[in-house]
């Protein structure tokens, strides 16, 4: 433990009322002293993952939003549909924190030659409750940065690199050889084209603007279909044919196809 160490710190938090409010606010919470095997890390930035979203704002019909608090302590209030709340019944009257990963510095650690060896370090960590000010994780789930590297080059280093990852052994594991994938041109697709190119794996994409077909092809993709082109079945069908593409990943529908 540092002398400087903190002694509290703002968490972020989503809160869904009995009544059907959600409420995200801001939450000053206790930071106790790292144990043996842990670090403290000072975050510095933190995606925002679909999975992150559907934790801060649920199924809330975010055109009731409104806003109230102050500067300092802002407080988000929305309406949750009474249709949605039976599936929301766990988590009423929870204060619950958010942020899937993230990245920062140690500004602490335990007693352990693996925690005392980061103290300092820039690190990634993957341990939940990220968009906080400061948090507490074990040891070996920090992965240290490369020197340089900044936290919000580090932040995104697990949901989206897994993910991709994940797709592409899927892909191998049900015997096919190629793929499709939607919203290619996003943070996660880009990952993905990177990794098929890297593998040669025939990587169909899927994009809905011209500029982002520009996009990926400058990054190496061969195959990238506009999906508002008139064309678009035409040019789907042949890059399908090109590739042997028996496989999709839906990043709109949250799925996998195959045939």
């Amino acid at each position: 433990m540092t002398p400087t160490m903190p002694r509290t710190g703002l968490q972020l938090r989503s809160l869904v009322k009995a009544d059907g409010e959600l409420e995200v606010s801001l939450a000053e919470t206790d930071i106790a002293a790292p144990a043996a095997d842990e670090v403290l890390i000072r975050v510095e930035a933190a995606p925002i993952n679909p999975s992150d979203l559907g934790l801060l704002f649920g199924p809330a019909d975010l055109g009731t939003l409104r806003f109230s608090g102050s500067d300092a302590r802002p407080v988000l209030t929305a309406r949750v549909p009474e249709r949605a709340m039976r599936g929301l019944a766990r988590r009423i009257g929870q204060s619950m924190p958010v942020g899937n990963e993230g990245a920062g510095v140690v500004v602490a650690a335990g007693e352990s030659p693996a925690a005392q060896a980061l103290l300092g370090k820039t690190v990634a960590a993957i341990g939940g409750a990220m968009y906080s000010q400061y948090r507490t994780v074990a040891a070996d789930e920090c992965l240290v940065l490369p020197d340089g590297t900044t936290p919000t080059e580090g932040a995104s280093c697990f949901v989206n690199p897994l993910t991709s990852l994940g797709m592409t052994e899927t892909m191998r594991l049900e015997g096919h050889t190629a793929l499709v994938h939607t919203a290619a041109a996003s943070n996660l697709g880009r990952m993905l084209n990177r990794i098929c190119i890297a593998d040669g794996i025939g990587l169909v994409n899927i994009v809905r603007r011209p500029e982002q077909q520009a996009l990926l092809r400058s990054e190496g993709a061969r195959y990238v279909c506009n999906s508002s082109s008139p064309d678009f079945l035409a040019e789907l069908t042949d890059a399908v044919a090109a590739t042997g593409a028996t496989i999709a990943f839906d990043a709109i529908g949250g799925g996998r196809l195959a045939g």
